[in-house]
């Protein structure tokens, strides 16, 4: 029965630099790895990523665009550059999917023309391109809308998406609830979690509210086969060894629960 890939976020090692995500995967046995562009100057210079990754025999699968609000200077200024640069990055390594955020609310022209050109890529590509899931920022006294068309992609005609079980919980919504919703359409999974702040806290999966081992289990069992991206904080390390424990120890309880999941199907 086929099964998702395990992989580890590049930001999931901050403040360590993508070099050690690529040694980490190895060491601890991720099937692969998900960069995100901009994080470092290294993440930016496909050729040496593609370099790295051979080094260390761990495939980049997925790619994050660098549409963030940190990497908005990253690969130039114009948005749909920033994703055809993206997608050619994900061909290039031999991965499968681009991660995209939705554009924030001033930028007008590109927030217009998002889901048509988000499909029209989908349509003329060899890749897919996974619109995620946002949250409204909030501060305890008020909520802003920060993203166009909107931070929940449910109603928008996107052929692909990407639960972010952090961003669910920010936003304070049940990731099992959007797996429901989005049915066919969910392609990627950036396994995390939360506790409902107003800070987008990437928690280690179990550490939330979002019942991350039960998702995994659902997910594994209904014939999910798409990436699972293991993308946290692991900034309370004291060391590479603390690091390595946290990974390692998550990604242990991403295969137990995938291999519960399967075993229930």
């Amino acid at each position: 029965m086929p099964q998702s890939k395990i992989l580890l976020s590049t930001t999931s090692v901050y403040p360590e630099a993508s070099t050690s995500a690529f040694e980490l995967a190895s060491d601890l046995g991720f099937d692969g790895v998900e960069l995100m562009v901009g994080v470092d100057s290294l993440s930016t210079d496909i050729d040496s990523v593609a370099k790295l990754a051979d080094y260390h025999g761990v495939p980049v699968m997925s790619v994050h665009a660098p549409t963030l609000l940190v990497t908005q200077g990253t690969w130039g200024s114009d948005s749909w550059d920033k994703l055809r640069r993206s997608g050619e990055a994900v061909a290039r390594l031999g991965g499968n999917v681009v991660v995209v955020h939705p554009p924030f609310r001033w930028q007008r022209e590109y927030g217009a023309g998002f889901v048509a050109g988000i499909k029209d890529l989908n349509a003329t590509s060899e890749v897919m391109f996974a619109v995620e899931n946002m949250y409204p920022w909030r501060t305890p006294g008020r909520h802003f809308q920060a993203y166009l068309p909107g931070w929940d992609p449910t109603p928008y005609d996107y052929d692909h998406l990407t639960l972010d079980l952090s961003h669910a919980s920010t936003s304070q919504r049940q990731s099992l609830d959007l797996v429901h919703a989005w049915g066919k359409r969910l392609a990627h999974v950036h396994l995390t979690d939360g506790r409902g702040s107003f800070k987008d806290e990437h928690l280690m999966p179990g550490e939330g509210d979002q019942a991350a081992w039960e998702l995994v289990e659902y997910l594994a069992r209904t014939g999910y086969t798409g990436h699972i991206v293991l993308e946290v904080s692991s900034r309370r390390a004291r060391s590479r060894h603390e690091r390595e424990v946290l990974l390692g120890e998550s990604l242990e309880s991403i295969r137990k629960a995938v291999a519960a999941g399967l075993a229930g199907a």
